[in-house]
């Protein structure tokens, strides 16, 4: 790789590839050590082609949950099973990864410039600004929709069709027009622990000993000439487990095993 070699959007690979190396190494041990990432569906990742790969997932901290993910998916390439053990699988990280994230969210301060480094694709939230839902929603940026388009040209791109870190908020039609329109793979993942690791913004550690999942689905069967944008949008939530069905009656014994989960997340060192 040459020194001053570039992404599409203009970063340089050689510093981005030792962000990833530097900001891997000082979060590890949020993932294993303090708190511990509960993997499954590993075997997904290692199956994927190189490029157009988009994966949706609930959101709980603005950076915490992406973090995650970068550690999961270079550990899964590097030949681990639903484990990150071992923090040497990003020494050759993946460089094509990229996430989606609210433009304002990567211009606060230092620390979230250099994430947005690593793969940062900012958008302009057209129904919401400084984390209030606003009433006058504003135009789509065409820019912001090339980019992702650009990003899924060149790897695989995270995003979060929310937008927001709160459970059941319904999931924005911008995500299924981008999955009608671009057709990739589409990759379901569902987490959970986070919210109780972290501050909202996925910075500071709240609690140690939390029992964090981290579940990687099959790809979707989408219909991408015959499904509708509605229905697309009902298969996310599905798949990411934030219907509004979910918020009905659970059997006991889900309850049963939830209670258990929670038990191990409230376990302290």
């Amino acid at each position: 790789m040459g020194l001053l070699k570039r992404n599409p959007f203009g970063h340089i690979l050689f510093i981005k590839k030792w962000l990833i190396r530097v900001l891997g190494c000082l979060t590890h041990r949020r993932y294993r050590g303090f708190n511990e990432l509960q993997i499954e569906g590993s075997e997904i990742i290692k199956s994927l082609p190189d490029t157009n790969v988009l994966f949706i997932s609930n959101h709980q901290t603005y950076f915490a949950d992406v973090v995650a993910m970068f550690h999961v998916f270079n550990a899964s390439l590097s030949g681990r099973t639903d484990s990150i053990k071992n923090v040497g699988y990003l020494w050759q990280p993946k460089m094509n990864i990229y996430y989606v994230a609210a433009k304002e969210t990567m211009q606060a301060g230092l620390l979230p410039r250099i994430l947005a480094y690593v793969g940062a694709i900012t958008v302009e939230r057209t129904w919401r600004s400084k984390g209030v839902d606003v009433t006058e929603k504003r135009e789509v940026n065409p820019n912001d929709t090339e980019n992702i388009k650009i990003a899924l040209a060149d790897g695989w791109v995270i995003t979060f069709p929310q937008g927001t870190t709160k459970s059941f908020k319904p999931v924005r039609k911008g995500t299924a027009h981008i999955i009608k329109q671009h057709k990739p793979i589409v990759v379901p993942i569902v987490i959970d622990g986070f919210r109780r690791s972290f501050d909202k913004k996925g910075l500071r550690m709240k609690k140690k000993g939390i029992l964090q999942s981290f579940i990687i689905k099959e790809p979707l069967a989408i219909d991408y000439e015959n499904d509708t944008i509605d229905e697309i949008v009902e298969k996310v939530e599905y798949a990411i487990e934030q219907h509004p069905s979910f918020l009905k009656v659970i059997p006991a014994e889900e309850i049963e095993e939830q209670e258990r989960l929670n038990s191990l997340r409230n376990w302290e060192c």
